[in-house]
């Protein structure tokens, strides 16, 4: 079963607490020391027991690393307002004198206050005229470079989409072709069965509509003749 974890307070037992003191002051110094060997570090370890007790560690020399430790302290101390005030005044002065060697410069470039300059340094400047001339034509045939570049490529692009456009465009006239086609075969087709159903109808309406001859038959007077003389006879018998 593992140890339960220690609360960090003081130690009211004076025997117990002067045994940790020992314990731990062991295992510091010994971890110092590792740290010293293992990084190549310089330290100094001080301790002082509650008795007042001094312990001690350095890698080299107490006085030298107390000494460094001084030093660097001093030296990381916040600087001090009239310290500011001549750092900023010696970077003012400093950025003055910039500025003034530009102005000087770019009138010089410009072709003014040339009066005081020797052959050596008109040269000076002929060449550095020449390498900055160079340098503005190099930068703007690049730039013209790029943009033909540039124009090429949506020249392809709209060179490529004037294809398409007439492939649909040709797609479009075959479909309204056909489409033609099938209207006026269908057209056909309906002018055809038209004339047909007319056809029909005519020799119906012919066949409703024609005339029926009626014959009378002829009277039969020879037979009422030959009625009435029978008849006649026989009364003529009685």
């Amino acid at each position: 079963m593992g140890r339960g974890k220690m609360v960090i307070q003081r130690i009211d037992n004076t025997t117990s607490r002067q045994v940790t003191f020992s314990k731990r002051r062991t295992g510091l110094i010994k971890k110092a020391r590792e740290l010293s060997i293992l990084c190549d570090a310089h330290l100094g370890l001080i301790i002082f027991s509650s008795t007042g007790k001094l312990y001690e560690y350095a890698s080299t020399n107490m006085g030298s690393v107390i000494e460094r430790y001084n030093k660097t302290r001093d030296n990381n101390q916040p600087p001090t307002l009239a310290q500011d005030l001549e750092f900023w005044q010696r970077e003012v002065a400093r950025l003055r004198q910039q500025l003034q060697l530009l102005k000087e410069n770019h009138r010089k470039l410009m072709g003014e206050d040339l009066s005081g300059l020797s052959i050596k340094d008109l040269q000076n400047l002929e060449n550095q005229l020449g390498a900055s001339l160079k340098g503005v034509r190099m930068q703007k045939d690049q730039h013209i470079a790029e943009e033909i570049k540039e124009q090429k490529r949506k020249g392809n692009l709209i060179r490529q989409e004037n294809v398409e456009l007439h492939h649909k465009l040709n797609l479009a006239k075959q479909e309204n072709l056909d489409l033609k086609t099938k209207l006026n075969g269908a057209y056909k087709v309906t002018q055809a069965y038209q004339h047909t159903n007319m056809s029909s109808n005519v020799v119906r309406s012919e066949y409703l509509i024609k005339p029926m001859y009626l014959q009378l038959s002829q009277p039969q007077s020879l037979n009422i003749d030959a009625s009435a003389r029978t008849m006649k006879l026989g009364l003529q018998l009685q």
